[in-house]
């Protein structure tokens, strides 16, 4: 086999195998960011980019200065057809059809979130995730509180690589693991999330993780920190410098008695015990929520320090009355994002607030409607029946003007 070279790729693979040694043959991705780090060298985009140089997911053959590769230089032609012959017996004993693995991002760093006011729990998740030691933490609290973006934008700041696994009840070993998809009509190995980010060195958020079912026991060894020997392939994969784990949800693992959190589920015992830490995060208080919808204006090029001081303080009873046991719902510091989302679009308060607690049932809707009118004097109900009108009289316009 053979590849097209120029006196560039040569220098990059004498480069190469300066920093990794004279008898390498493939590199990872891990390697080519060592010798971008050593070498001060661009990443060889002529060879990530080549399906003739891709020797499997984020693996590749390093080509000789000659161009040829898939063999070691130094190997006669015999014990190259022999160590050849050995890899493919070695393949196919592995699994029934051809087997692949989908390509991956150079980068799982996500972007930094505008506007965002760190506060709570914010300063423990960034020293854990700092320390790159591994050390699982449980982060719980009700819904729409910033639990997940928290553990999102902590690795955003500190450029670390984040890898999100949504759990459900169905989710099992292969959602997590990984295991073989279909794809061109052959067989397929596709890493999932968790053994992703075990070799990248990334942190794992678990998000949800009450929703799960038994099934979530397989990730008891990575729990630990230990390696974990992947059956369907017949390879064991060790965590990286860095990895780490942090799971969120909205109890505690022990199922939701006040039936808010339907789907939730009592986990294992021994399941939450390989988390060290239990983190619980509140609500922001007046002060930080404030910042925060100030910044949502903000990104939609307006101000109204009023409005957000009247909605914060408007939250401020409703979950106080939550706790009292006087309403069965409340205001979330993500719902109140919503309403600023919606103000910005329609430019009217009550009708903003009024879309945005339509999801409640009716008599909650109407009295959270009547109470916003109780904090703010300078607004009514009655404001969305004349609004509604404006809306039916442009309505009829637009009919009177015919298709556009």
């Amino acid at each position: 086999m053979n590849f097209k070279m120029n006196a560039n790729r040569s220098a990059y693979v004498s480069a190469a195998r300066e920093v990794l040694g004279e008898s390498v043959v493939q590199i990872s991705r891990d390697d080519i960011r060592q010798i971008s780090e050593e070498t001060g060298l661009p990443s060889p985009q002529w060879m990530t980019s080549s399906m003739e140089l891709r020797k499997s997911r984020g693996l590749f053959w390093l080509p000789n200065e000659d161009g040829t590769y898939g063999t070691d230089k130094r190997l006669s032609a015999e014990d190259s057809s022999k160590v050849y012959q050995a890899a493919a017996e070695s393949v196919v004993a592995m699994a029934p059809r051809a087997i692949e693995v989908l390509e991956e991002q150079d980068s799982y760093v996500p972007e930094k979130f505008v506007g965002y006011v760190p506060w709570g729990n914010f300063n423990t998740i960034r020293d854990v995730v700092k320390s790159k030691i591994f050390y699982p933490m449980f982060v719980t609290g009700m819904s729409g509180n910033g639990k997940t973006l928290m553990v999102k934008e902590t690795c955003a700041r500190l450029n670390r690589e984040f890898v999100r696994a949504n759990i459900t009840i169905e989710t099992d070993e292969d959602d997590l693991l990984g295991g073989f998809r279909l794809m061109n009509g052959e067989t397929v190995w596709h890493d999932g999330p968790v053994i992703m980010a075990m070799k990248r060195g990334a942190v794992l958020l678990l998000d949800e993780i009450d929703l799960a079912s038994n099934k979530i026991m397989c990730l008891q060894p990575i729990l630990e920190g230990s390696s974990i020997y992947i059956k369907k392939i017949g390879k064991w994969v060790h965590p990286k410098k860095g990895f780490t784990v942090i799971a969120t949800a909205n109890t505690k693992g022990q199922g939701s008695d006040d039936g808010r959190f339907i789907g939730t589920n009592v986990m294992n015992e021994s399941f939450l015990e390989r988390f060290p830490v239990t983190v619980e995060q509140t609500y922001p208080t007046n002060k930080i929520e404030e910042k925060i919808l100030n910044n949502e204006l903000l990104k939609n090029d307006r101000t109204d320090g009023e409005f957000v001081l009247n909605l914060v303080k408007w939250a401020d009873v409703i979950r106080k009355t939550f706790m009292d046991g006087g309403v069965d719902e409340i205001i979330s510091t993500r719902r109140l994002v919503h309403i600023i989302g919606a103000f910005s679009i329609f430019d009217n308060k009550m009708k903003a607030i009024e879309m945005c607690v339509s999801r409640f049932d009716s008599e909650t809707k109407d009295s959270f409607l009547d109470l916003y009118t109780k904090v703010d004097a300078g607004v009514s109900v009655e404001e969305l029946t004349s609004k509604s009108e404006e809306e039916d009289e442009d309505e009829e316009e637009i009919n009177d003007e015919g298709d556009f």
